[in-house]
């Protein structure tokens, strides 16, 4: 039997998570479709346990972004966004998210459904959670599961990543259950197969975020020769997502940074608080970023995904 960090085996952990399953009013039926004839897969704890690293000094943000928002990608999204033209209004109206930020994270997340993942979901949310590095998230995750076969969620439909997101929009059960929504008026909340359902999905995740409606996730700026970005470095520090805000200015507002000789190269607000980024160093690339850009962080901590993100987006919303 592959080794844990937790001293049962995996057929009594399976045990003692389905009763505190049923604790929490899992159905037997649930529990037993879920969990009958699991065993570990020693797959996901090797993919786990070579998740890299924190860092010292990041790569440069260019080359990925040159990879993550090129022509077929940006293309396919005005497709897609095309062929929701008449759903799209409605779910911008109800959300204040816009369309294109939802498309960008679908596209980023899967490539517009083209890949969701192969693995079984409770043989891998069940292998972590036994593991037990990280027990509590994983095994709040394989309970969702459950609920999510109670809620009328085929069993054959829930497979993902390793990691135990699925889906068009990659969600974890536990969002699913929170805030996976009918975006096509059909009664059902199909993130599997549904583009509304998948687009007003995010929406609801970036509403219940934060997002602020008529605000940009941020604009390119233009900061003068021999500014020194360092000067203004924050003095915050952030409770999550450290490493990644760490990188950020103080914020001010956008008159405030124009008044330091910052301009904004795209409509923003003057009053809008805003926090300078120039990830490459002096003489390439900065931004001014808004409060919904730590939204996009907070879908997946890492620059390099949200400013992937926004500007694809405005890709594919040119």
């Amino acid at each position: 039997m592959q080794a844990c960090a937790q001293s049962e085996t995996f057929p009594d952990y399976l045990q003692q998570v389905g009763a505190r399953a049923r604790a929490q009013g899992v159905s037997e039926g649930a529990v037993a479709s879920v969990l009958s004839g699991l065993t570990p897969n020693p797959r996901v704890i090797a993919l786990d346990s070579a998740q890299p690293g924190r860092q010292a000094s990041p790569p440069p943000l260019a080359p990925y972004i040159a990879q993550h928002v090129g022509g077929s990608i940006v293309s396919r999204g005005r497709a897609r966004y095309a062929a929701l033209a008449g759903t799209l209004p409605q779910i911008e109206r109800r959300y204040g998210v816009p369309a294109p930020i939802l498309f960008a994270i679908w596209g980023h997340e899967t490539n517009y459904g083209s890949y969701t993942g192969d693995f079984d979901l409770a043989r891998s949310l069940a292998t972590l959670a036994w593991e037990g590095r990280r027990r509590a998230l994983f095994e709040g995750e394989l309970i969702a599961l459950m609920k999510m076969v109670d809620r009328g969620v085929p069993r054959d439909r829930l497979k993902g990543s390793w990691a135990g997101a699925f889906g068009y929009p990659q969600f974890l059960p536990s969002v699913y259950l929170r805030l996976a929504v009918d975006g096509d008026g059909d009664g059902r909340s199909d993130i599997f197969s549904s583009p509304a359902d998948t687009v007003a999905s995010i929406a609801n995740y970036f509403r219940d975020a934060g997002w602020r409606a008529g605000e940009p996730w941020g604009v390119r700026a233009g900061v003068p020769a021999g500014f020194d970005v360092d000067a203004y470095g924050t003095q915050l520090a952030a409770p999550s997502c450290d490493r990644v805000h760490a990188r950020h200015s103080q914020w001010k507002t956008v008159r405030e940074w124009r008044a330091l000789g910052v301009s904004a190269s795209g409509p923003i607000g003057d009053g809008v608080l805003a926090t300078l980024f120039r990830p490459d160093g002096p003489g390439t690339p900065a931004y001014l970023l808004t409060g919904n850009y730590r939204v996009i962080l907070q879908y997946n901590c890492s620059n390099y995904y949200a400013m992937s993100v926004g500007l694809l987006a405005d890709e594919i919303a040119r």
